[in-house]
C-alpha cells in the first residue's frame, strides 16, 4: 500500500506538471492571437515560438506562426512550419492547401504538386485544389495536364476564377479564342474581375483589337482608378495606335505613383525615344540607372539616344558599360553583339598605329646597328593607336605582343642572317596599316670585357673572401668599344651610368651557400661577355687572426725591356718571394708582369687605388724587381717600353709618391721594397742606421701609421743573381716565430749583402706620407 500511494502521488505530479505546461502553452498561443489583431506580427511569432518550445507538439501554434510568416512575406519559414503541422495533421485537408500553395510560391513546383495531390486524395470533390493543382502544372510548364486539373475544377464549381484560370491556360496553348471565350465568361460571372479584364485587355492588344483592349482597361480604372497594370497596358495600345502623347501621359500616371520603380522610367524612355524626343528619353534612363545602376537595357537604350543626338562620347561609355555587365545579365548577353557593332563605328578612325623601336635604337633615317656576327637580333618596341591593335608582323611572321594600359608592347628575336633590312607592320581593328622598314648596319665585334675590382679577382676568376657576410658588395669595370646596354650579375641588373663608356658598375649580390656568381655584359650591338667568378673561403679566418688585417702584396716584374737589357731575375725573385709569403697570411697576391710607362702611372694613380679602397685593404707591400735610375736626386723605376737616354720615359718615384699619398685614408701600414739598383735617397726620409727591431706585441707598432721603404743601394743596373731577394725570401721562409717586424728582415739582408762586398741597402720612412713609428709585420699563418 505504501508503495502504490507513492506511484500515485507521482502520477498526480506528473499530471499536474502536463496541465501547467498546456496552460502555459495555450497562455502563449492565445497572445500571439491577440497580437496578431493588433497587426504586431513579429511580438505573435515569439509568442507562438514560446508556445512550442513548452509544448512542441502544439499544432494550432504551428499552423498560426505558419500563416503569420507568410503574412510578413517570410514564406520559406511558413513552409518548414506547415511541414512541421502536416507530421500530426495528415488528414487536413486545407493544411495541405495551404502548404501546397506556399511551396508554388516558392516555385517549388514538384513539393507543391504533391502536397496538393495529398489534399485532393482527401478531398476528390475540392475544386480549390483542382484549381491550385492548375496554376502548379502552369508553373512546370505542362500545359495539357493544367488543362485537365481546370477542366476538373469547372466541372465541380463552375465559376469565374476557375473560368479566368482556363482563359490562362488557352491562351498558353495559343487557342486565343478559346481565352477569349474564357475571360469573358469570367466576366460575365463577376463583373468587377480586374485580372480577368486585364488579361483579356492584353491579349487583345496582341490580337490588334486594339478598341476593345482599351475598353478593358478603362473598365478596370472604373473600378481601381489608380490600377497600374491598366494604365500600362492602355500606354501600350496607345502606342500601336501611334498615339505617342496620350501613352506618355498614361505611362506618366504610373511613373507618378510608382517614383522608386525603375522599370517605368525605362518604358517611358522608350515611348520618348519612339516619339523621337530623345533627351527626355535620356533622362529617364538616366533615372532608371540612378535606382538600379546595373540595370543594362537602361544603359543599351540611353546609349542609343546618345547617338541620335550625336553624343557619341556618352554613348561609347555606356555601350562599354554594357558589356561589363554582359556576363551575369541575359539583357545585356543579348544586346551585347549589337552594342558590339554600335560601339566599333562609333569609334571608327582612319589614323595608322604608330610604332617604336626601344631596343636596338634606331637613327631617324630607320637605321639599327648589330655585330657583324650576329644572325639574331633581339627587338623591343611599344605600339599605340587610337583602337585596338589586332597584327603586328615582323619580316611577314606573326609576332606576339600584349597590352598593357593604352600601350602595346613587343619583345621577340628575329632571325637576320644574310638581311640587310628588316619590317614592322601594324594592322588595327579598322585595318589601317603602319610599316617601317628599318636597315640593318653592321658594327664591331669585340665582346666587353669584365674585370672585377671589389673584391679582387685573380687574373682565373678567382675571389678570396675573407668574411662570411651572406651579402657581396661587388664593383667593377667594363671596357669595350661601344656602350654598355647591360650589366647583369647572377641575372640582376647591376647599377652603372647607362651613357657612360667603359663604366663602372656595383651591386649588393646574395652569396650564401654559392660558391660562384656570373657577371654578363652586353653592348648596344648586342656583343656580349659571361664570366664565372668562383668564390674561395679559405681566407674567412685570416682577417681575424690576423692583427695587420686585410694585407695586400703587389709584384711589378720587369725583365723583358726594349732598349735596356732584358733579365731573368725579376721573375725568379718574384717566384722566390711568393714561396717564402706563403707561409703568412697574405689575403691578396697581385703580380703585374712588364709594365710599360703608361700602365705603371694608371696602375698606382688609379687602378691600385681603387682597389684598396673597395676592398678595405689595411697593409699593403710594393715590391718592384727591375732596372732603376737615379738622376739629379731623382729615383726612377725603368717600364719596359722605356728609351735608354729618355729620363721623361722612366717612371718617376715622386709620382709613386704622389700616388702613395691618396692611399693613406684606407691604409695603415705601407711597405715600399726595391731591388731596382738606382731607385735613389730621394725617396727616403731620415734613413736609419741601425733600426729597432719592434715586438709583435707591440700595439702601438700594429695600431699606429707607418710608412717605410727598403731599397738596394747601388747606382749600377740590376743583375739576374740578387742577394737582396735571396737573403729577404730566406728570413722569411726560416722565421720559427709567430710574426717578424721588417726591421727584423732588414737586419738580415744588410749584413748579407754586406758581407758580398755590396753597398749597404737603405731603410727607412717614405718621404712625405704619415708615419705615426709604426710598422710592417709579417704574421705567420695560424
Amino acid at each position: 500500500m505504501k508503495n502504490l500511494g507513492c506511484i500515485l502521488i507521482s502520477g498526480l505530479f506528473l499530471t499536474a506538471s502536463f496541465i501547467g505546461k498546456a496552460q502555459n502553452a495555450k497562455q502563449y498561443y492565445k497572445t500571439g492571437l491577440t497580437f496578431i489583431e493588433a497587426q504586431n506580427f513579429n511580438d505573435a511569432i515569439d509568442q507562438f515560438s514560446k508556445a512550442v518550445q513548452v509544448d512542441p507538439d502544439y499544432v494550432e501554434a504551428y499552423i498560426e506562426r505558419a500563416r503569420t510568416y507568410q503574412t510578413i512575406n517570410d514564406i520559406e519559414k511558413a513552409a518548414e512550419d506547415y511541414d512541421r503541422a502536416l507530421v500530426f495533421k495528415k488528414k487536413n485537408k486545407n493544411l495541405f492547401l495551404e502548404a501546397s500553395t506556399i511551396n508554388y510560391k516558392m516555385a517549388k513546383y514538384d513539393k507543391a504538386l504533391e502536397l496538393v495531390k495529398e489534399a485532393i486524395d482527401l478531398d476528390s470533390k475540392c475544386d480549390e485544389a483542382y484549381q491550385l493543382q492548375c496554376k502548379i502544372l502552369l508553373g512546370k510548364e505542362d500545359f495539357s495536364g493544367a488543362l485537365i486539373s481546370i477542366n476538373k475544377a469547372i466541372f465541380l464549381k463552375d465559376n469565374a476564377e476557375n473560368n479566368y484560370y482556363h482563359g490562362v491556360v488557352s491562351e498558353m496553348m495559343k487557342n486565343y479564342n478559346q481565352a477569349e471565350l474564357d475571360y469573358e465568361k469570367a466576366l460575365a460571372k463577376d463583373r468587377k474581375y480586374i485580372d480577368a479584364y486585364l488579361s483579356l485587355a492584353n491579349l487583345r492588344l496582341q490580337l490588334n483589337k486594339l478598341n476593345q483592349a482599351i475598353d478593358h482597361c478603362n473598365s478596370v480604372l472604373r473600378i481601381n482608378p489608380k490600377n497600374k497594370d491598366a494604365f500600362l497596358i492602355r500606354s501600350k495600345v496607345y502606342v500601336k495606335m501611334y498615339e505617342y502623347p496620350k501613352a506618355i501621359d498614361d505611362i506618366s500616371k504610373v511613373v507618378f505613383n510608382n517614383p522608386e520603380d525603375p522599370g517605368v522610367y525605362i518604358l517611358r524612355g522608350t515611348y520618348y525615344q519612339d516619339f523621337t524626343q530623345y533627351q527626355n528619353a535620356i533622362n529617364d534612363f538616366t533615372k532608371a540607372i540612378m535606382l538600379d545602376p546595373k540595370n543594362s537595357e537602361a544603359y543599351y537604350k540611353r546609349a542609343y539616344s546618345f547617338e541620335q543626338i550625336g553624343d557619341y562620347k556618352s554613348a561609347i561609355k555606356d555601350y562599354t558599360l554594357l558589356s561589363t555587365l554582359s556576363e551575369d545579365d541575359v539583357y545585356a548577353r543579348k544586346h551585347l553583339d549589337d552594342a558590339k557593332k554600335r560601339l566599333y563605328e562609333l569609334n571608327r578612325e582612319t589614323n595608322r598605329p604608330k610604332i617604336v623601336l626601344l631596343e636596338p635604337a634606331a637613327s631617324e633615317d630607320y637605321t639599327v646597328k648589330l655585330a657583324r656576327n650576329r644572325t639574331k637580333l633581339s627587338l623591343r618596341g611599344k605600339m599605340h593607336d587610337e583602337s585596338e591593335i589586332i597584327s603586328l608582323k615582323i619580316n611577314d611572321s606573326n609576332t606576339n605582343f600584349i597590352k598593357n594600359g593604352d600601350i602595346y608592347e613587343f619583345l621577340t628575336e628575329v632571325d637576320v642572317s644574310g638581311l640587310d633590312i628588316f619590317s614592322i607592320v601594324a594592322e588595327d581593328t579598322y585595318n589601317n596599316i603602319q610599316q617601317i622598314t628599318y636597315t640593318i648596319e653592321r658594327t664591331e665585334i669585340n665582346p666587353p670585357k669584365i674585370a672585377i675590382i671589389a673584391p679582387y679577382a685573380s687574373d682565373d676568376g678567382e675571389i678570396f673572401l675573407d668574411t662570411d657576410d651572406t651579402n657581396l658588395y661587388v664593383e667593377g669595370n667594363i671596357t669595350d668599344e661601344s656602350q654598355i646596354k647591360s650589366i647583369l650579375i647572377n641575372g640582376v641588373s647591376a647599377s652603372y651610368m647607362l651613357s657612360e663608356l667603359n663604366p663602372k658598375f656595383s651591386a649588393t649580390i646574395n652569396v650564401a651557400n654559392k660558391n660562384k656568381f656570373t657577371v654578363e655584359a652586353t653592348d648596344i650591338y648586342g656583343n656580349d661577355t659571361l664570366q664565372t667568378f668562383v668564390l674561395n673561403r679559405e681566407g674567412v679566418s685570416l682577417l681575424q687572426a690576423n692583427p695587420m688585417g686585410r694585407t695586400w702584396v703587389i709584384f711589378v716584374e720587369n725583365s723583358n725591356y726594349e732598349t735596356f737589357p732584358s733579365l731573368d731575375g725579376p721573375s725568379k725573385d718574384v717566384t722566390l718571394m711568393r714561396s717564402a709569403l706563403a707561409k703568412y697570411d697574405v689575403h691578396k697576391i697581385i703580380h703585374k708582369q712588364d709594365m710599360t710607362k703608361k700602365e705603371m702611372e694608371r696602375f698606382f694613380s688609379i687602378e691600385l687605388r681603387d682597389l684598396i679602397r673597395s676592398n678595405r685593404v689595411n697593409a699593403l707591400l710594393i715590391w718592384f724587381a727591375g732596372h732603376g735610375k737615379f738622376i739629379n736626386e731623382t729615383g726612377y723605376w725603368i717600364p719596359v717600353d722605356a728609351k735608354r737616354d729618355d729620363e721623361f720615359t722612366y717612371y718617376n718615384l715622386n709620382a709613386l709618391r704622389a700616388s702613395l699619398q691618396s692611399y693613406t685614408n684606407f691604409v695603415v701600414h705601407m711597405l715600399v721594397i726595391t731591388d731596382a739598383c738606382e731607385s735613389g735617397p730621394t725617396f727616403y726620409q731620415a734613413m736609419r742606421e741601425t733600426p729597432k727591431i719592434r715586438s709583435c706585441n707591440d700595439w702601438e707598432a700594429v695600431k699606429f701609421k707607418s710608412s717605410q721603404v727598403f731599397s738596394s743601394a747601388g747606382y749600377e743596373l740590376a743583375v739576374d743573381d740578387s742577394q737582396f731577394t735571396r737573403t729577404f725570401a730566406n728570413t722569411l721562409a726560416n722565421n720559427p716565430d709567430a710574426c717578424i717586424p721588417i726591421e727584423a728582415i732588414v737586419s738580415k739582408v744588410q749584413i748579407a749583402v754586406s758581407q758580398n762586398n755590396q753597398q749597404k741597402p737603405k731603410f727607412g720612412k717614405i718621404s712625405g706620407l704619415t708615419d705615426e713609428d709604426g710598422t710592417f709585420f709579417f704574421i705567420s699563418k695560424q
